[in-house]
């Protein structure tokens, strides 16, 4: 593709998110990961030039399961901004979205620059926190190809994160997932290629491929611990991540004006064939 068609997808995936129009997969032509990343770069670009700022990165098919599903062998990253930020117990509209899902992961906070090939990539970490993710595919029905869900962000939409800590063990602690206090997913964080460890050190090698510099203050998403569940209005999530604690916040939905609650999401067992983390 040519540097104008690739705009034209980035602006597609763009005005998808703010109009809440779901494109088809396949309209986009997208077929190489190299066109896919320049896309992400150029829907970013979009978004700073409204006045977001970034703030981290994030990982997808964390899961060796759903590599192979995609027949893909590396992970996948994208980029989260300030204004994706949801805060810990506030209220977040969801109704802005187009159909959200939200999963648990754990996050960390950089207290100096993440290289690849550092023998210790903890070393790098100032503090790490339990944290929700919400993604939201601008694809209809959640549906796309491995160049569509890298040129959109990976679906990124929101983060929410629970207390800084420092850094503990974290290879395969328990991970729940409730709505509304029933639980709805369980899982752990060895779901996280084994170790969210890993996951840190692949952040730093994808950072370096691609230019992107991971220094103080970036938050990295290490991926999703459990399947990903849709995020209802009207709700309260909450993910709890053993010894490092828990994060929450409700949902709220508007007609008219008024708060309207929408039924909640029925449990999950396996992860949806579309969800990139």
């Amino acid at each position: 593709m040519n540097e104008a068609q690739l705009k034209e997808c980035a602006a597609a995936l763009d005005e998808a998110a703010l109009n809440r129009r779901p494109l088809r997969s396949g309209s986009s032509g997208l077929t190489e990961v190299s066109d896919a990343y320049a896309v992400q770069t150029s829907l970013v670009a979009r978004r700073m030039a409204r006045g977001e700022r970034l703030t981290g990165f994030k990982l997808g098919f964390t899961s060796a399961a759903k590599m192979r599903q995609m027949g893909v062998h590396d992970l996948i990253h994208g980029r989260i901004t300030d204004r994706m930020r949801i805060a810990a117990g506030s209220a977040y509209d969801a109704g802005a979205l187009i159909h959200p899902r939200v999963e648990p992961e754990v996050a960390f906070l950089l207290g100096g620059p993440l290289l690849p090939g550092d023998g210790d990539p903890l070393a790098a970490v100032a503090a790490v926190a339990p944290a929700l993710e919400v993604i939201d595919s601008r694809y209809d029905g959640f549906t796309f190809s491995l160049a569509e869900v890298i040129a959109d962000n990976t679906s990124a939409a929101g983060y929410c994160l629970g207390s800084w800590r420092s850094p503990v063990e974290l290879g395969n602690l328990g991970v729940l997932l409730e709505v509304d206090g029933r639980l709805v997913e369980a899982g752990s964080t060895a779901a996280i290629l084994g170790h969210p460890l890993r996951a840190l050190a692949a952040a730093a090698r994808l950072a370096a491929a691609t230019g992107v510099v991971l220094d103080a203050g970036t938050v990295v998403l290490a991926g999703a611990a459990t399947a990903a569940v849709p995020l209802a209005d009207g709700v309260h999530v909450r993910a709890t991540v053993a010894g490092l604690g828990t994060v929450g916040f409700s949902t709220v939905a508007t007609r008219h004006g008024v708060p309207t609650p929408r039924s909640l999401p029925t449990r999950h067992s396996a992860r949806t064939e579309e969800t990139p983390a």
